[in-house]
């Protein structure tokens, strides 16, 4: 009787691990990932880099979600050559970044692999340099353990043990078939749970960011948060402003993207994170009680259920179906029907501090603003004198102007948005007619000249010679 050599239940994937030494990783015998299963341009890179005498492994989030039986979004490679060996061992690669210089090894189709050299973490190593100096600092001045620079270069080991969590700090040896786990990874995978590595409290304070990446992979992996590594995450909240903006903005993005907003909303909730992330939420569920709460909560389930059938949304659309409640409770504007839609004053204040701090993008908050003043027209609530034609005028709202039919899947154009094509005036119709008529839409290309094949004039069109379903075209359907 043959067995599979690589076996579905979790339970037989994970094996226990011997005590961990110092020096040498944990060699677990049985959690081989299938060969399939992995991304065939990053064992080329491997390959590569190992054939040039480096070391190179999987890292990251491709190895636990292989080893939890999901499929990986993307493939994360972690090497000992630095950045610019790296770049000199592959003509399609390009570095990036300066806080943290990362090389991408470009494919065709426009899929890129990232890239990272092993790492050490900065304050580790600055005590072990000089021990006295930090004794010192320590004495005379309160410590700050926020991390500004990350360059300083290690070892593997070192790799794995300044990364976040130990659910991410697991290596896959693609050439040997085995799993390095430097930091007890594969124990908390097999309990879900997300605990830090090293002292919850100092990896808390080192990059309060990881505050968000803990509640995305416990909402999105169903995992549970290890009890010191939740109570740290509640103490380092505060630290959250001293992040960089666009981090922030980004992680609280990636939540949304990832179809958990309902649970993640709730989590950050019981954080008291939301008022460093979105402060005009925090308040609308401060003051409005349990019951508005469900109503937010309601709309972020309807917003995963999105996602989840159609795929990732646009960020504005991310953004306005949570700030929807928020907007819907404004106090209505009394007066003539002249008088001008607007949304929540807490939105527009919102959305102007994100723009101004966190670098939202202009374009961004500005189709979030249209989205949320079009909802009472579109809806119904609210019935204006020239509303729809606005739409038509700015291109902001023009997709506001696309209604959906009562069938399901099918979309139509209201009337007064399609274009009118003027009667032929000419005397025979025909191309006479065409050019007669102004308001007449002539496609684009038609007006595009060909460098290889120089168009040929005629006396009486002005324009580039036409073929007859061209011609027809512009004549309306005249012979």
């Amino acid at each position: 009787m043959t067995s599979d050599p690589f076996p579905a239940p979790p339970a037989e994937l994970f094996a226990p691990t011997e005590p961990l030494a110092r020096d040498a990783p944990a060699l677990v015998a049985r959690p081989q990932i299938d060969p399939t299963k992995l991304d065939p341009e990053a064992v080329r890179v491997i390959s590569r880099l190992r054939q040039r005498g480096y070391q190179a492994y999987l890292v990251g989030g491709c190895v636990r979600d292989l080893l939890l039986g999901r499929t990986p979004k993307d493939f994360d490679l972690a090497t000992s050559a630095h950045p610019a060996q790296v770049k000199a061992t592959f003509n399609n690669c390009r570095l990036i970044g300066r806080r943290f210089r990362l090389a991408h090894v470009y494919f065709k189709g426009g899929k890129v692999l990232e890239v990272a050299t092993f790492r050490a973490n900065p304050t580790e190593v600055e005590e072990l340099s000089s021990p006295e100096e930090s004794a010192e600092v320590q004495s005379s001045e309160p410590e700050d353990l926020l991390i500004t620079q990350d360059n300083v270069f290690g070892t593997a080991e070192q790799d794995a043990r300044r990364r976040d969590f130990t659910i991410n700090g697991l290596f896959y040896d693609v050439a040997a078939g085995k799993v390095l786990d430097y930091v007890n990874g594969i124990k908390d995978l097999e309990a879900r749970q997300i605990r830090t590595i090293g002292d919850p409290e100092i990896r808390m304070r080192e990059d309060p960011v990881r505050i968000l990446r803990a509640v995305r992979f416990a909402c999105k992996l169903d995992l549970d948060i290890e009890s010191r590594t939740y109570a740290a995450m509640e103490g380092a909240v505060e630290d959250l402003p001293r992040c960089a903006p666009p981090r922030l903005l980004e992680e609280t993005f990636r939540l949304l993207r990832a179809g958990v907003a309902a649970p993640s909303l709730k989590l950050l909730n019981a954080l008291d994170a939301l008022k460093f992330l979105l402060p005009p939420i925090y308040e609308y569920i401060r003051s409005r009680g349990p019951e508005q709460e469900e109503t937010l909560l309601s709309f972020a389930r309807a917003l995963d259920r999105r996602v989840e059938q159609e795929g990732p949304l646009e960020d504005a659309i991310l953004l306005a179906a949570l700030l929807l409640p928020i907007s819907k409770s404004a106090p209505e504007a009394q007066g003539e029907e002249e008088v001008r839609p607007r949304i929540a004053q807490a939105v527009e204040d919102l959305l102007s501090q994100m723009t101004q701090g966190a670098r939202l993008p202009r374009r961004i908050a500005q189709r979030c603003r249209m989205i949320l003043l079009a909802q009472s027209t579109l809806s119904g609530e609210r019935r204006r004198r020239r509303s729809l034609a606005s739409c038509s005028r700015s291109p902001s709202r023009r997709p506001a102007s696309t209604r959906t039919s009562s069938r399901p899947g099918k979309r139509e154009i209201p009337r007064r948005f399609r274009r009118r094509r003027r009667p032929p005036q000419g005397p025979g119709g025909g191309e006479g007619a065409a050019r007669e008529s102004p308001d007449i839409h002539r496609p684009a290309a038609l007006h595009r000249p060909n460098p290889k094949y120089p168009a040929r004039r005629s006396s009486s069109f002005p324009g580039p010679k036409l073929g007859c379903r061209a011609a027809t075209l512009l004549s309306g359907g005249a012979s």
